[in-house]
């Protein structure tokens, strides 16, 4: 009898990691898969989809201007009901912290439906840091019956929450899964490749990889909504006017929270330059041709070692220690001072660049997926 997996996801990061766990499910015998799409992000999520080619079975299109928590979890719950009555899956696979994966969780549990949720057991500790992330995470956490964490770490987390150790599976993480596929393709495909190196001189009036020291810096997270984002810009601008000879490159996310004020302050500097959100294949192909990296995102934590890039986080706690215990991401906040004091070093001390460069990434071996689908069609 054929079984049926629903994959429920949202968001660019979601479908990025997942693609992987899709296409290794469709290789199974007598298995059945199907995306439902909320649309939590919309723009940024389609090119994910497309550049990925993964079929989406219903797509909820919940994405509305303005929109908050409040309205977003009661839409989505609402909407993903009918969902499931429809097409009344075996079990639900969701990923992560976002809300998407929350309240997805929240509904197979309403429907007595098996839920696996992938790179599962990241905690930072501090229950509104990230906020809503880590609410998010354990809420999925306690509904979940197969919790496929990334490294040993995730599941000592879920095993102190006492989740049964049967249900806990080190899989690695699937982000790189996908690094290594897209690095793959970018390696094999000339026209792509020269269609991005184009696409990014019309943008930038160079190519970064033929910057010696460009300098990727992405910004999202709530908590840096305000004064984070401040000292954020503050610190660039120093660094930027103290290192005219390094590129900045911003990829700025579309919340006007983010980019009217990275607009405002950022946006005549020369060595600055603001685009507009990239797709995933120009990014791993800045991410490539970076020499360090500044973030305040949770999946560039996982994907800048595993192309030996030094990462300083931009925020004060991370769910994602083993990487600050490995030595390829150190944590700086959002704290100005901080941030220029880190960049500043790993510029100027080739003997830290070098180990941060070259430490050991702990996040897998880019077989996650394959491992996640096993584990699926043996339970199923």
């Amino acid at each position: 009898m054929t079984k049926k997996v629903l994959m429920i996801f949202g968001t660019r990061p979601e479908a990025i990691k997942m693609a992987p766990v899709f296409h290794a499910l469709t290789k199974i015998p007598n298995l059945s898969v199907q995306v439902c799409a909320t649309g939590q992000h919309r723009e940024m999520l389609d090119q994910v989809i497309t550049l990925f080619d993964i079929p989406i079975t219903i797509d909820l299109n919940v994405m509305t201007e303005g929109q908050d928590l409040f309205s977003l979890t009661s839409l989505l719950l609402t909407k993903l009901r009918p969902v499931l009555d429809e097409l009344s899956p075996d079990c639900i696979l969701v990923h992560g912290d976002t809300t998407t994966s929350m309240v997805a969780a929240l509904a197979g549990f309403y429907c007595d439906i098996p839920v696996g949720h992938v790179e599962a057991g990241l905690r930072t500790g501090k229950l509104r840091s990230p906020f809503p992330e880590e609410f998010n995470r354990r809420v999925s956490g306690i509904i979940a019956q197969w919790h496929f964490a990334p490294t040993q770490k995730n599941k000592d987390n879920l095993l102190a929450e006492q989740v049964d150790k049967s249900q806990i599976f080190v899989t690695g993480n699937t982000v790189v899964d996908a690094l290594h596929q897209m690095r793959d393709r970018l390696n094999k495909d000339s026209k792509l490749k020269i269609d991005i190196q184009n696409q990014l001189v019309r943008q930038l009036g160079f190519d970064p990889k033929e910057s010696e020291r460009m300098i990727l810096l992405t910004c999202h997270r709530r908590e840096n909504f305000g004064e984070g984002l401040m000292q954020i810009c503050s610190a660039v601008r120093v660094l930027a006017t103290s290192h005219p000879g390094s590129q900045f490159i911003f990829p700025v996310h579309l919340n006007p929270k983010i980019s009217e004020h990275v607009q405002a302050t950022l946006g005549m500097i020369k060595n600055v330059h603001l685009v507009k959100p990239v797709s995933y294949e120009v990014f791993c192909y800045l991410l490539d041709a970076a020499y360090l990296v500044l973030t305040d995102s949770g999946g560039v934590q996982e994907e800048a070692p595993s192309l030996g890039k030094p990462v300083l986080v931009m925020r004060e706690n991370t769910e994602r220690p083993e990487a600050v215990t490995a030595g390829t991401v150190r944590l700086v906040g959002a704290d100005s001072k901080r941030i220029i004091a880190g960049t500043e070093e790993l510029l100027t001390d080739s003997d830290l660049f070098k180990k941060m460069s070259q430490a050991h990434n702990p996040y897998g071996d880019g077989n996650a997926a394959m491992r996640i689908a096993e584990i699926i069609r043996r339970s199923l």
